[in-house]
């Protein structure tokens, strides 16, 4: 059995780290799957899903050693005029930190709960914000 939800969100800044483990879990309880696995997974190529603690400094400095990777005053070749987008592309960091973050995560699932440590929280990261509508797609497998 298969059950998919989309959670979708606003974001307001340029980097933004958004825990959305609450919505996971409500949308593993509507999907009644008792025993299975969830995976959560980003639709946009500038966004990234992690699995971390929540904590405000673990934020800061992930934030920090991403930037480290992918700073955003480097000469990249992305950051050029896109003829087939008709527009200029001003978000090479954006394509990187999501690559080192990745776009998914998956969960395994027993009696209708997630199973995850008391630390791991998930979240929605975004590199190339403000937006009025980012999506992230959750399927409940079991």
């Amino acid at each position: 059995m298969f059950y998919t939800e989309s959670i979708c969100i606003e974001t307001t800044e340029y980097n933004q780290m958004t825990v959305i483990t609450p919505q996971v879990e409500e949308i593993v309880s509507r999907s009644g799957i008792v025993d299975g696995m969830v995976t959560v997974i980003t639709k946009h190529t500038t966004t990234g899903i992690i699995v971390n603690e929540a904590l405000e400094c673990l934020e800061s400095d992930i934030s920090t050693a991403l930037g480290m990777f992918a700073p955003e005053d480097r000469p990249y070749s992305h950051a050029r005029m896109l003829r087939d987008y008709g527009s200029t592309a001003g978000n090479p960091t954006g394509h990187l930190k999501a690559m080192l973050t990745g776009n998914h995560c998956h969960f395994l699932i027993k009696d209708g709960k997630m199973v995850r440590g008391g630390a791991q929280d998930v979240y929605f990261c975004e590199f190339d914000g403000p937006s009025q509508r980012r999506e992230i797609v959750v399927l409940v497998e079991g």
